[in-house]
Parts: C-alpha cells; sequence; structure tokens
C-alpha cells in the first residue's frame, strides 16, 4: 500500500491538491494499492475557507486539521513542525506531498525529511531571486530538501538544476492548477451579482488586491486607482475584496462610479467571473494563470512573476506598481487591443495523473 500525505496550508493549496486528491479516489477505486490523508494547517474554522469549497472542488474535507492559526511567521513554523510531528507519529506514511511556498509548507518539508520519508514538492523551481521575500526562502529550502521536485515547465527545470538538484529528481509534470479549471469548467456557478450591477459577460473587468506591500503604499495606490478607473470609462470593474482589502480601498474608490466593491465569492462563482471577464487586473499569479487559460486579457501589477508563461505565451503583462503603465493597459483592454496568447505546454489537465504514476512507479522499484 502507498500511503501518501497531501497537505495543504492555505485555502489556495486546496485547489492545486484537488485533482490529485481525485486521482487517487479514482486509483483506489479502480482497486490499486493506493491511499490518501488530506491533512490542512489551519484551523477548521478558517474564514478564509468558505462552506462550499470542497464540494465545489469536488472532493472531501481533509481528514487532519492540526489547528495552527498565528500571524507570527517564525510562531507559526514551530508550531506547524510540532503538531505534523505528531501526525506523523500516529499515521503510517510513505509519501509527504507539499505545495507551494508557505511557512508551513517549509515546516512540514523540514519534520518529513527528519522522519525518513519520501518528500514531494508541487510546484517546485518557482522563483522571484528576491531574496527579501520570506516566501523565496520558503522555496529555496522546500526544494533543496525535496526528493521529488514536480515542475510545471522547462523554465522550472533550469533553475532547480542550476541550483544542484539531481535531474532525476526533476519532473516536469505541468501546471496542476490546469487540472483544476479543466474539471470545473462545466460547473462553474454565474454569480448573482451580475445582475445586481447590470453587467453582462465580456463587458466587466475584474480588479483582485492580496499583497500587503501594495495596500500598504497608499499614495500610489490611490494613483494607480485613479489611472484604471479613467482608462476604463462606461466599463464596470468588479472587485471581489476580503475585508481586510476592501477597508484599505473602499475610501479610495469612494469617487469612482464605475468601481464596485463586492463580498468574496465562492469558487465556482469567481471561476465563473473571471473566465467571462473583459479583462483582468490582479496582484496573483494564480489569478493570472486562470486568465491565460481562458484567454482573457490580464494585467499584473508587479514587476515579475514566478509564471513567466503566462508573459512569454499566455495572456498576462506586468505593469509594475506603475499608474501610467496600468492606465495604458487598461485602456488595450478597453478597446478590444491585447496580444495573441496560447497555452503553455502541458497545460492539459492531465497533471495530477502524471504525479501519481510517478508515485506509483517509484513504490513498485
Amino acid at each position: 500500500m502507498l500511503n501518501i500525505c497531501i497537505v495543504a496550508g492555505a485555502r489556495p493549496n486546496f485547489i492545486k491538491v484537488a485533482p490529485l486528491v481525485r486521482a487517487v479516489v479514482r486509483a483506489k477505486a479502480d482497486g490499486k494499492d493506493v491511499n490518501y490523508r488530506l491533512v490542512y494547517t489551519g484551523a477548521e474554522n478558517d474564514p478564509t475557507l468558505e462552506p462550499t469549497l470542497f464540494d465545489d472542488l469536488g472532493i472531501q474535507a481533509p481528514d487532519v486539521w492540526l489547528g495552527v492559526d498565528c500571524v507570527n511567521l517564525n510562531e507559526l513554523t514551530g508550531r506547524v513542525m510540532s503538531e505534523f510531528e505528531k501526525y506523523l507519529d500516529a499515521n503510517l506514511t510513505d509519501v509527504v506531498i507539499v505545495v507551494d511556498d508557505l511557512a508551513s509548507t517549509m515546516a512540514v518539508a523540514i519534520v518529513a525529511k527528519k522522519h525518513g520519508l519520501t518528500l514531494a514538492h508541487l510546484v517546485a523551481g518557482t522563483r522571484s531571486f528576491d531574496i527579501k521575500m520570506p516566501k523565496e526562502i520558503n522555496r529555496l529550502v522546500i526544494d533543496g530538501l525535496s526528493d521529488l521536485l514536480f515542475t510545471a515547465g522547462m523554465g522550472s527545470n533550469s533553475i532547480v538544476s542550476r541550483e544542484g538538484a539531481e535531474l532525476s529528481h526533476v519532473y516536469m509534470v505541468g501546471n496542476i492548477l490546469m487540472d483544476s479549471l479543466r474539471f470545473n469548467r462545466p460547473r462553474l456557478v454565474r454569480p448573482s451579482v451580475l445582475d445586481s450591477l447590470q453587467v453582462k459577460e465580456q463587458e466587466y473587468i475584474v480588479f483582485t488586491l492580496n499583497r500587503k506591500v501594495l495596500l500598504a503604499d497608499t499614495a500610489n495606490l490611490e494613483r494607480m486607482f485613479a489611472a484604471m478607473c479613467s482608462a476604463a470609462g462606461d466599463v464596470r470593474i468588479i472587485a471581489p475584496l476580503r475585508p481586510s482589502a476592501a477597508e484599505v480601498v473602499a475610501p479610495m474608490v469612494k469617487g469612482y462610479d464605475n468601481f464596485s466593491i463586492i463580498t468574496p465569492l465562492s469558487y465556482l462563482e469567481f471561476g465563473y467571473l473571471t473566465a467571462n471577464a473583459k479583462g483582468i487586473v490582479t496582484d496573483s499569479g494564480n489569478v493570472a494563470e486562470e486568465a491565460t487559460f481562458n484567454g482573457v486579457p490580464c494585467v499584473t501589477i508587479n514587476s515579475y512573476t514566478e509564471h513567466i508563461e503566462t508573459v512569454k505565451c499566455g495572456s498576462n503583462v506586468l505593469v509594475g506598481e506603475d499608474a501610467g503603465k496600468l492606465g495604458d493597459a487598461v485602456a488595450d483592454i478597453v478597446k478590444g487591443q491585447w496580444k495573441k496568447c496560447s497555452l503553455p505546454d502541458r497545460w492539459d489537465g492531465r497533471t495530477a495523473e502524471r504525479i501519481l504514476q510517478i508515485l506509483m512507479d517509484l513504490k513498485r522499484e
């Protein structure tokens, strides 16, 4: 029996591991000797996990909740290490799969290796090349510890190879987020807010904002809103924002009739909103990836992206935190003047199948 422990540290992780969970469930139903347990490092009452999330993703709720909930990253790391060690002591585990680059992800990776377990990292090889970023440190540590590095593309393969990873440990499995998007495309739910705002598909721009550094620079943020709203003209900008971001943004956009802040949507509703938008402005790499999949023009308010394929062949452009460049990009969206884009290699919805096959083949060796 291959016993897989899949660990999620935040809401976006569930979107990436859901296809893998479904793949294991299918394999087990087909008589394969494999099992999994889904572990969440956070608490059951985590407000970022909407009640419909797991049903929307087509998976069961986590088997185990470690219950760690704190702001200080060093404290969080220590507490996750302690709780995950207790989990491993009580549960037979062959492989631990960690996702992305959180402090909790790094903590789990360290404990898994200290227990002598096979550690797999999804998605490996993503870099900002800014060592001042805590997440960049997490990525370096996790990739350095991992026995299996599952990458989304050749660029990530090159990065981990340059950093000394053995080629036999690196597998370009593709972008697992696409597995979720392909699975959920026919299940998307039209949000009622479109009727409330009296806007139709392809007639609005979606805006998302989460980065703390952007929210902290209020003077520049005001300039960006002025440029964006002016360039949008009569096109409605719809902004599903969490309370902390909405509190900062609301006073800045009070005078712009075309900017509407709404409460966060469910996963399937948000997927519909972005898939049917005229364009997207975001600071999220995942949202930019979804935009490329859907062929929707996307503007990322950052000077870099860990998902460079969304820029090289996808629908994404980077404008940094420059209000002028943001305004110009939004104006191009409104005019319908955007670059041609295509899907990067292995965005085919079969990443989870590849990962599971690799794990089962290694188990047999």
